[in-house]
């Protein structure tokens, strides 16, 4: 199946990194975090991607036109540099489309404009790029396939972070207090599987969750599929720093391919 991802947003809570090159280019390892994504996919079998572009789309199209194999593979050096020897590659079997959707277009809006690039798909995948997970993208997949009756799919994870929701009354009285994770919430992960009807659900301007989601639920065409392994999104810098001290110490769940690689 294709796999379109969504790359054009302006990262403003990565400012850091996000106002010198777009938020799915940041770094994660020897690769980006786009990179990292893409490569969870390919590990499934999924290697013709859309990339949906926006904020500084010249950087990530120079980034594949101009890719080094050498950086994250091994390969022998001989004859001075004039000849390398790729051991094994990471892409050389991938077909990337680029697409620019536009710098202020929204989730729903970048999706319309890939239309046409998924002639002859039934189904499709579809991703946010900066998550991550160890999700088992092929039982995900089969469960979805199997009832035949829904429309799309998305992974619905329950967070962990240390927060504590606050049930009120309109005068300020609090009725409960209690941990995210244990107060039954789930949140929109992304992962998401279409099937191309999606597209008889949508209108110019809709923002994907906002209101193609609505009409889903009043027709009980959307499904969720949990998740309770890793999932994490490199969202601000504190998301990023986590990461990186999760890929240092050598503990990177997402790295899935590491597996077919012992």
């Amino acid at each position: 199946m294709k796999v379109v991802l969504f790359c054009g947003g302006q990262g403003m809570r990565l400012r850091d990194y996000s106002e010198k090159i777009p938020k799915p280019m940041v770094q994660l390892g020897y690769r980006p975090i786009l990179w990292n994504i893409m490569r969870y996919y390919a590990h499934y079998g999924h290697k013709d991607f859309i990339l949906c572009l926006g904020h500084k789309a010249d950087y990530i199209k120079k980034y594949f036109v101009n890719y080094d194999e050498t950086i994250s593979n091994d390969f022998v050096f001989e004859d001075g540099g004039k000849a390398i020897n790729m051991l094994k590659t990471d892409i050389s079997d991938w077909r990337i489309t680029f697409l620019d959707t536009g710098i202020n277009a929204n989730i729903g809006m970048r999706l319309m404009q890939v239309k046409e690039h998924l002639k002859g798909e039934e189904m499709f995948l579809a991703n946010y790029s900066d998550g991550l997970a160890d999700l088992n993208l092929n039982a995900m997949i089969e469960w979805f396939v199997e009832q035949e009756d829904k429309v799309a799919s998305f992974v619905a994870y329950q967070p962990t972070q240390s927060f504590h929701v606050v049930k009120k009354q309109d005068n300020g009285i609090v009725q409960s207090i209690s941990h995210i994770g244990s107060a039954g919430l789930f949140i929109n992960a992304g992962f998401f599987v279409f099937r191309r009807e999606i597209f008889d659900h949508m209108e110019w301007g809709d923002e994907l969750v906002s209101e193609p989601f609505q009409r889903l639920i009043a027709q009980k065409k959307l499904v969720s599929w949990e998740h309770n392994g890793f999932w994490a999104s490199m969202d601000t810098y504190k998301d990023k720093q986590v990461l990186d001290d999760a890929y240092a110490k050598g503990d990177a769940p997402w790295e899935v391919w590491r597996e077919k690689m012992g």
